[in-house]
């Protein structure tokens, strides 16, 4: 079988036509390799990023808990005087609540007779020791509805600060 030059022109012509071909769809894979690698090198930042911040609030808490006590100064006080019988229930005290009540017995203050006869100075270091803004025991009139409390006037209170 004889080839004729019409023939090998045309398959040079093919020739030449794959091999461009080639060459344009490699130039253009390459611009999605760049895209690709520029995303990689991003979500790789962003993950030490967050590694590294993590580790540093982790580090922080470790800190804390080190430096914290376990357990409030005076928790043992309030647990006893709560196992004896010789502490109210501060949480009825509108502005308090179960975990300010906690935070008053493990600061001495146990029944409602101690903080209706609390003085200003007492109030305002009370304040300070609980990190509550100051004022805070006279604008929500903890003394005046530990008296009622104290004196046993619950429908009197609730009248007036529920």
């Amino acid at each position: 079988m004889a080839v004729s030059i019409n023939q090998l022109a045309i398959y040079a012509l093919i020739l030449v036509l794959g091999w461009l071909l080639g060459l344009l769809s490699r130039s253009g894979g390459g611009k999605w390799r760049r895209q690709y690698e520029t995303e990689r090198d991003a979500r790789i930042a962003l993950e030490t990023a967050h590694e590294e911040r993590d580790a540093a609030a982790r580090a922080r808490i470790a800190e804390l808990e080190r430096h914290a006590p376990a357990v409030g100064v005076g928790t043992a006080g309030a647990l006893s005087a709560a196992a004896a019988g010789r502490r109210d229930d501060l949480s009825l005290i509108r502005g308090i609540g179960r975990s300010g009540e906690t935070l008053l017995n493990e600061a001495g203050v146990h029944r409602f007779v101690d903080l209706s006869r609390m003085s200003d100075s007492d109030a305002a270091a009370l304040e300070g020791r609980l990190g509550a803004e100051p004022g805070t025991i006279a604008r929500e009139e903890w003394r005046e509805q530990a008296a009622l409390l104290a004196g046993g006037e619950t429908d009197e209170h609730r009248r007036r600060f529920a």
